[in-house]
């Protein structure tokens, strides 16, 4: 009669263990580690709001440049993720209608090229991404 009672409260403890930030942020380090071309070493991650449902948790992490000033907002990214319960693990659910990309719109590049991963710093303001076409020049303001 204790066994049921036991394994309750060991399933209890374990639902409860997933929700918190750790393991919502190992989930998305899982996968970041799986995308090529992602210098992860180079990001600062962290894990900026989380919604909990039964086996669902959507997540908003923030990246920022190692290395940046805290009130540098302007060079923070972030992406929101809805993460799934696989056993003792949250997993990334790939987008609806976005194939297995969850950083949505980033996938579908208009230049033809295969998506590259941004990297922080890579372009000087106003400098046009590589592969994209050259501008006309403007003439000055009358």
């Amino acid at each position: 009669m204790l066994l049921p009672v036991l394994a309750c409260v060991a399933l209890a403890g374990c639902h409860r263990d997933m929700q918190n930030e750790d393991a919502v942020k190992r989930g998305v380090m899982d996968y970041l580690s799986t995308r090529q071309g992602l210098n992860i070493a180079s990001m600062n991650v962290s894990v900026g709001s989380m919604v909990f449902r039964a086996n669902e948790v959507d997540a908003t992490v923030l990246f920022t440049p190692k290395g940046s000033e805290a009130g540098q907002a302007g060079q923070a990214m972030s992406i929101r993720y809805v993460l799934e319960r696989k056993g003792d693990r949250w997993v990334v659910k790939p987008r609806a209608g976005g194939g297995q990309n969850p950083h949505g719109g980033m996938g579908a590049n208009p230049h033809g090229e295969g998506m590259g991963t941004p990297e922080f710093g890579a372009n000087p303001a106003g400098a046009l991404p590589p592969g994209h076409p050259a501008l006309p020049p403007q003439s000055p303001p009358q």
